[in-house]
């Protein structure tokens, strides 16, 4: 277990509902998979369930409530703090660690054959692309060892946080560099998204890249806003079952 109770001040973190999604047919991948800012685990997993990926485990959690910059102080659901939702924002580096933690902890009990991801929604997206660069690097930003090997990231409609310090981490080492280089990400973004700009998803993708990432696909959206689409749900399907060579068969 990761002590993962670390929040402002050393605050504990009390995460709220987990949802869990079981695999219709053989147990091949397991995904943690994050909401957005003020939502909850139901609701996705809901639509998890709904998904013809019959080899996926989904695990849907809950964040704790907490103040929320971006709302003048008022608490709500998140994974870590946020005054602005963008590359440049200020980051929450105590939030977003606290928050990753909970998730590797989540996905280390899964079985050593069954492998795993992470994928999320706007802010989701923010601390699956956190944990992608805690994954490649080795380490949390706290320094603690990053317990799990991640094969595959999603980010809908989200942000890269601590954009800063990305391409130092990755140029730190070679296993890293490795790490980084091999890793699949798929980004996908609504060209009208009035609360995460498509701008701020496009540079999201592209500061990975240059950072180390080039296993990256950044799919647009014509017409979309700050929300999912069957089309959208359908190409994470289709992305998915290729990365993670599901078979087919239910």
């Amino acid at each position: 277990m990761i002590d993962h109770s670390g929040g402002r001040g050393g605050r504990r973190v009390d995460y709220g509902r987990t949802y869990v999604v079981r695999p219709k047919g053989r147990h091949l991948a397991t995904i943690v998979w994050l909401h957005g800012l003020g939502d909850s685990g139901a609701s996705w997993s809901q639509l998890l369930d709904s998904l013809p990926l019959p080899n996926i485990k989904w695990i849907c959690p809950t964040a704790a409530t907490r103040p929320v910059a971006a709302f003048g102080g008022f608490p709500c659901t998140a994974w870590f703090d946020v005054e602005d939702t963008s590359v440049d924002g200020r980051d929450d580096i105590e939030g977003l660690d606290a928050s990753a933690a909970h998730i590797a902890n989540l996905l280390s009990s899964e079985p050593s054959d069954v492998k795993l991801g992470i994928g999320g929604f706007s802010m989701g997206a923010a601390v699956a692309l956190h944990s992608a660069a805690c994954y490649a690097h080795g380490k949390f930003t706290n320094g603690i060892p990053y317990p799990i090997t991640i094969s595959a990231v999603i980010g809908l409609s989200g942000w890269l946080p601590c954009s800063r310090t990305l391409r130092g981490k990755t140029e730190s080492s070679h296993i890293a560099a490795r790490r980084a280089a091999s890793l699949p990400i798929l980004l996908s973004h609504g060209r009208v998204d009035d609360v995460v700009t498509y701008r701020d998803g496009e540079r999201s993708a592209e500061i990975l890249r240059s950072s180390g990432f080039p296993y990256l696909y950044f799919k647009s959206y014509n017409g979309l806003g700050h929300y999912t689409i069957p089309e959208e749900m359908d190409d994470v399907c289709k992305w998915l079952s290729a990365r993670l060579s599901l078979d087919r068969s239910r």
